[in-house]
């Protein structure tokens, strides 16, 4: 992971960080809410924000303790998460284009405070293995989120092997 220095670099990186806090306010899942844009050269080309599935309140179970949850389910949220509708957006409307994109990524906790990485004892809290998969699956290129150091940056393949490490980092794994 780098952060972002450049000041250039930076006004880019706001921008859609902004657009996908824009997305995590339609956000219907009540413990947190997610915002994700993809972006190709300068155009959003996806986006999505976590709710359940079909926006349908029945299938909403955010108050479900996950423990109480069959042990076979292994997703245990109930929501479709910002990254999946993002992805899924993209592929609808501009399958073309998602080799090489970018995803901006925006998160705030049920009391409308945002959630920034890297926070909990300086690990990274990259935790959503499905998410992951999808995005490196799709040809995402980086994932770009707000961190409590400024803004993280994260190559794919990095993404993914932290993702899987639950936080825990192994430089050796991307040799």
């Amino acid at each position: 992971m780098r952060y972002i220095t450049d000041k250039n670099e930076k006004i880019v990186a706001d921008k859609y960080i902004e657009e996908a806090k824009i997305m995590a306010q339609k956000a219907t899942c009540s413990r947190a809410k997610c915002g994700a844009v993809i972006v190709k050269d300068e155009e959003i080309i996806g986006r999505g924000f976590n709710s359940p599935p079909y926006n349908d309140e029945k299938e909403r179970r955010c108050e479900n303790k996950k423990n109480e949850y069959d042990i076979k389910v292994t997703d245990k949220t109930c929501c479709m998460h910002a990254e999946q509708r993002a992805i899924m957006d993209a592929l609808r409307n501009h399958a073309d284009k998602l080799e090489g994109s970018k995803l901006y990524f925006s998160r705030f906790y049920s009391n409308g405070k945002q959630r920034l990485t890297g926070g909990r004892e300086g690990k990274n809290q990259l935790y959503c293995t499905v998410c992951t998969k999808m995005m490196f699956d799709v040809g995402v290129a980086e994932f770009i989120l707000p961190h409590v150091k400024g803004i993280g940056v994260y190559l794919a393949e990095e993404y993914l092997v932290r993702s899987f490490g639950y936080g825990k980092y192994d430089v050796e794994k991307l040799k």
